[in-house]
């Protein structure tokens, strides 16, 4: 499939005209295919390319490339560097091809699913990348919806349908559509194809949740919302046809202008090793400079005494310009201090650290059958270092699965007592035990009848009756379906809604009520109303929400009922529960009839529509009268209290981000062990004011000064807790450092009330002022900006749909898993790859090196030391492979010791395995080793002779015990570096370093020599030089002297300076040392 799309100017405003394509088409809108692939067979190979030589690293190794090219600058041949690099840019490719051809398969499947689309009054069968901006479709039941569509008809009853928007946003839960009623009655399509509507709306965006519009039919104008669109992606459900008019078709939907790239992120090991290769390079061109000087000096002072019989080659004419052309054949010769295969071997190492979090049985959750996900290979080794996680709570601490718990009605409190269903189309899964509030029901107590009826009438939730007497409730939240299932076990059931009625049972009679307005929930208001008519004719609004802002709404006059609940939610919230407050007002038709008016005139607005509705619904929104509260339980998972606890003795800081009032946080905070009895204090900062937020600040500030200064350390443990209101303050500019310094020094935070957008606000605080790795995990849509702000995000696969999932990096069912993810995974694959790039920077520093000593024994010539298929194989056989299994699957102590003891995590928090000491360490190591391998086998080949009495000092022996001696210490030291060893370690170490015996014998073959005399002309080298035994104890005395400084190092270091590792290690061998036993007993967890 190929689709061209053109090139506009953004769009400020979208005209459409139905069933008229020649007015649309000169707009140049987008059509209905979509291309999420990213090449095609012409393209493929020059784009690749392009990208991949983006990375400086591959640009680095093309510029080496052509100057091997050079004769007058090269002594290697090129297939040095082409190989390595062919070699990683084929992988690459290949898999970017693999990856672009799933794309391309996914793209045509979907681009070929046909629409019945209207087309000159008929319906014909169109492919979905035919469909056009303008054009009318036909959608049948469960059909997927083929571009953002304005609903015209349906062949329901007052022109309503139903979706799934499980592809949009993960909510398997129904909803419900509804046409605008001037286009309701146009089911035929005779008469949509004489429909010529003109809609004007808002340009393409990415806003699921609105959509702004205006038809203009008939000379006269209807607005449109979010309720009359069908969005690309969504599934008609239990309607049988509907027909809808395409306003955004292929890359205009919002399906696809969600679909954006993720903001990538880089880990901290990434950062440090752009700035160690910058080093490294520089260090090299020093290399190369002090080379060239030696050049330019040997030249000048003994080279022209060879000029009779060794001229110089042209252009070369003076000391100079040899000099400057030995600088760049150095850079060639030493680039392998930084080989390509190094960055090619950190993916692969990473990519095998996903597959272990994916395959990790222990982290699987049978009860929802889902496997924990890493959606990234690129921040594995992040999650080894974390030390701030910043959490949700309903949904990631607690279970999201609501239970109707305790009820505030008129004054009075109910629950936890016995219950008997009074009803038979009661939920046999519902447990309240009240036996109070059940007499109250059915002795007819206005007050509770009333209060009942709010909870059936004051939702959205839709329902659906299988069988007389079953029915099930599809609720977009699980509040609202535990306080609906509540009324209906009650004996007020909601049957059924149209969108003009709502049909209830009520202590077993069908009562119908009209429905005048919905006024709709938001993160903003915080509440949510209905406006209905009884069949009795009485207009009434009941309204439920948060108590906060529902008590600011009340009329005065009842101050003690207001007095009373407000106590009974405040110890409902005590005891953990979610709580809500309830109200109503009754209207008069007067009253109703002005709000009304005023409603419509806002509803119609094509600017600022929605903060018109809010005001108006704030309006009509006073003056209520208080009914009482309802109490939802929402348990914690399980797991969490001994999460949290083992985290926290990890040194990571956990701070809960929950919209939640501060008495359900702070319970909920003792409960999962968060906040203890045993702290010093849970300091709470609650003020209204800028003023009153920076005096609670700045008190809580000296508070801890006079706790640092006898002894410069704060003497005891703190919680603190923060509202939403007071958070806005300490969030400005001028005081979040006094904030972010007292909730730093405090062991836990808790902040209550809060936005989403305060959730990013906060991590984005940390991430500013301190060098410390963030990771954000959350269930929910309004969790999604918190997880993108992290350096990790996690998403729990919970209730809420899967839009925190969509957008983690790392995904699982349960909270409890945390622990393993960190503690485990992520402690082993920081401490993988850092013992990986110590490794892979020693080996290759040794490895190079050589060349450089020698420079200054063969006249700065640009000699190597080595043969050119030596140097080409070194960093891709004979070492790749062991240091590649190294960095899968080492570890230094068992997972269940990585739970047991979690100040093991400490190390990378503080960044302890790899930094710049460890690399100066590793680098330094490696020249060292770089000597020996040099001047040992030339002092001792100097003098030394074969048995024969043929001298050994030629190039070619020397060049093969040094290659055989280098090989020999690095896989000594590999295996001294290997904590761990599997079957791939021992395959690794000993089959690279076999192969190396087996790939040189080859090469210095005399097959080899008649077949190539121009390429291997070392023949019979290998094998005459490994015959002589003062070969054999150079080796070994250059193995010794390389070996056994780092083997005494590390054995004083083991008995001087342990670290905990060590000491943990030591377990399974000093059951009965006493004091192991003691300080082991101080760093343990029970499990």
């Amino acid at each position: 499939v190929v689709c061209f799309f053109p090139f506009v100017s953004p769009e400020e405003e979208r005209k459409v005209k139905a069933n008229d394509r020649e007015y649309n088409e000169k707009f140049q809108y987008a059509s209905n295919c979509i291309v999420t692939s990213k090449y095609n067979i012409v393209t493929f190979l020059p784009v690749n390319l392009f990208e991949q030589f983006q990375e400086v690293a591959n640009t680095y190794f093309l510029f080496l490339l052509i100057l091997q090219l050079i004769p007058q600058i090269s002594s290697l041949s090129w297939f040095t560097t082409i190989v390595p690099l062919a070699l990683v840019l084929s992988i690459t490719a290949v898999k970017d091809a693999t990856d672009d051809y799933f794309r391309h398969k996914s793209d045509n499947q979907v681009n070929n699913r046909e629409s019945q689309v209207l087309i000159r009054g008929s319906l014909q069968n169109e492919k979905w990348m035919n469909v056009r901006v303008g054009d009318i479709i036909k959608l049948e039941n469960n059909q997927f919806v083929a571009a953002d569509v304005l609903l015209l008809s349906t062949s329901e009853p007052h022109g309503l349908c139903y979706i799934e928007t499980a592809e949009l946003d993960g909510e398997t839960n129904m909803k419900v559509r509804q046409s605008i009623s001037v286009t309701a009655e146009l089911c035929d399509p005779n008469h949509l194809a004489s429909f010529d509507g003109e809609v004007m709306c808002e340009p393409p965006n990415n806003k699921l949740d609105r959509f702004c519009g205006t038809l203009y039919w008939r000379e006269k104008k209807y607005p449109l919302t979010n309720q009359n669109m069908l969005l690309r992606g969504c599934v008609l459900r239990n309607t049988e046809a509907c027909y809808g008019l395409v306003i955004f078709a292929g890359p205009d939907t919002k399906l696809m202008q969600n679909s954006g790239r993720t903001k990538f992120k880089r880990t901290s090991i990434d950062r440090l090793m752009n700035t160690l290769v910058l080093w490294i390079f520089g260090f090299l061109v020093c290399m190369g400079g002090i080379l060239a000087v030696g050049n330019a000096i040997w030249e000048k002072e003994v080279g022209f005494l060879f000029q009779s019989f060794l001229p110089w080659d042209p252009p070369v004419d003076n000391f100079l310009f040899s000099a400057f052309l030995s600088f760049w054949s150095y850079v060639i010769i030493l680039n392998t201090v930084v080989p390509i295969s190094l960055y090619v071997s950190v993916e692969v190492i990473r990519l095998g650290h996903s597959y272990f979090i994916n395959w990790d049985q222990q982290m699987f959750c049978s009860q929802c059958n889902t496997a924990a996900e890493a959606r990234t290979t690129t921040l594995n080794e992040e999650l080894g270092q974390v030390e701030y996680i910043f959490s949700d709570k309903t949904g990631t601490l607690t279970q999201n699965i609501m239970t109707f718990n305790k009820c505030s009605i008129n004054g009075q409190s109910y629950g936890m007592l016995n219950f008997t269903p009074l009803n038979p189309l009661a939920d046999p899964n519902f447990c309240f035990y009240d036996e109070k509030l059940l007499e109250s029901v059915k002795v007819g107590d206005s007050h509770t009848h009333e209060f009942f009826r709010l909870l059936s009438l004051c939702h959205t939730v839709m329902s659906e009756e299988k069988s007389e007497g079953e029915l099930v409730y599809k609720a977009q939240s699980p509040d609202e379906g535990a306080l609906v299932t509540a009324a209906r076990n009650f004996g007020f059931v909601f049957r059924s809604r149209t969108p003009g009625t709502i049909t209830t049972t009520e202590m077993g009679q069908t009562v119908t009520y009209s429905l005048l307005a919905i006024l709709d929930f938001n993160n903003i208001r915080k509440r949510m109303s209905v406006i209905v008519r009884n069949p009795e004719g009485r207009i009434r609004l009941y309204c439920k929400g948060a108590d906060t802002v529902l008590v600011e709404r009340l009329q005065p006059c009842n101050q003690e009922l207001i007095s009373i609940t407000s106590d009974h939610l405040n110890e409902y919230a005590a005891d953990g529960l979610r709580t809500l407050a309830l109200a109503y007002r009754d209207l008069s038709e007067e009253e109703w009839e002005a709000w009304s008016e005023s409603h419509r005139f806002a509803d119609k607005a094509t600017d600022c529509r929605e903060d018109r509705l809010a005001a108006t619904y704030d309006k009509i929104e006073q003056e209520m009268l208080l009914l009482g509260a309802t109490a939802i339980e929402d348990k914690l998972q399980e797991g969490v209290p001994e999460t949290i606890a083992l985290l926290s003795l990890a040194n990571i800081k956990i701070w809960v981000l929950t919209g939640d009032k501060q008495e359900t946080a702070v319970n909920i905070g003792y409960s999962c062990k968060m906040l203890t009895d045993d702290m010093t204090e849970v300091i709470i900062i609650s003020g209204h004011t800028v003023q009153s937020v920076r005096h609670e600040l700045r008190s809580v500030f000296f508070f801890f000064l006079v706790q640092i200064l006898p002894n410069l350390i704060i003497s005891g443990e703190f919680a603190l807790v923060i509202s939403g209101h007071s958070l806005a303050h300490a969030l400005e500019p001028d005081m979040e450092e006094e904030f972010l310094s007292t909730a730093c020094a405090c062991k836990a935070v808790i902040c209550c009330r809060v936005t989403p957008l305060q959730k990013a606000q906060v991590v984005e605080l940390i991430k500013k002022h301190k060098k410390a790795v963030t990771l954000a995990v959350g269930d929910g849509a309004n969790d999604v900006s918190m997880i993108k702000s992290a350096h990790i995000g996690v998403g729990i696969s919970g209730q809420e749909g899967i839009q925190a999932v969509l957008a983690s990096d790392y995904s699982f069912a349960q909270f409890r898993f945390l622990q393993r993810l960190l503690l485990v995974h992520g402690r082993w694959s920081y401490l993988r790859m850092c013992r990986f790039l110590c490794y892979f920077f020693y080996k290759n520093f040794a490895f190079t090196m050589v060349h450089f000593w020698f420079g200054f024994f063969c006249g700065f010539s640009a000699q190597t030391v080595y043969d050119q298929f030596f140097i080409t194989l070194y960093n891709i056989v004979y070492t790749s492979l062991p240091v590649l299994a190294m960095g899968m699957f080492d570890q230094d102590v068992p997972d269940q010791r990585s739970l047991e003891y979690p100040k093991l995590y400490e190390p990378g928090q503080l960044n302890l395995l790899f930094n710049k000491r460890e690399f100066f360490i590793c680098i330094t190591q490696g020249i060292y080793t770089s000597v020996v391998l040099f001047f040992v086998p030339y002092a001792v080949l100097s003098d030394a002779t074969q048995s024969n009495g043929v001298p050994l000092a030629d190039y070619q022996s020397f060049a093969v015990t040094t290659a055989t001696a280098l090989v020999i210490v690095v896989s000594v030291q590999i295996a001294l570096d290997t904590g761990f060893w599997t079957v791939f370690n021992h395959v690794f170490v000993w089959g690279s370093l076999g192969s190396f015996f087996t790939i040189m014998f080859a090469l210095h073959s005399q097959t080899l020599f008649r077949n190539l005399p121009n390429q291997f002309h070392f023949v019979g080298n290998a094998q005459n030089t490994l015959l002589q035994p003062v070969v054999w104890l150079t080796i070994a005395l250059a193995t010794a002297i390389c070996i056994v400084p780092v083997l005494a190092f590390r054995f004083l270091k083991l008995d001087l300076k342990p670290q905990l590792s060590d000491t943990v290690r030591k377990l399974k061998f000093s059951f009965y040392d006493p004091s192991v036993s003691a300080l082991l007993s101080s760093q343990c967890v029970p499990l």
